[in-house]
């Protein structure tokens, strides 16, 4: 039996699911992570995955974005 982790369990997120987790739109989130040595972002070729807590860490200590 398979078993499947919820969002809240991934410590890699794919965009949309950091989207949905963090309720931030596709696009803004294109926009924070578009730099080459973003630090809560990992590349698997051209497919970009968020490290989630690194990702919430950040977003915590904004104001704004």
């Amino acid at each position: 039996m398979e078993r499947t982790l919820s969002i809240a369990e991934k410590s890699l997120l794919t965009l949309e699911e950091a989207a949905e987790y963090f309720n931030i739109g596709m696009q803004k989130l294109r926009d924070l992570t578009n730099d080459d040595h973003c630090p809560y972002v990992l590349w698997n070729g051209s497919k970009r995955l968020i490290k989630r807590k690194s990702l919430e860490e950040f977003l915590y200590s904004q104001y704004s974005i």
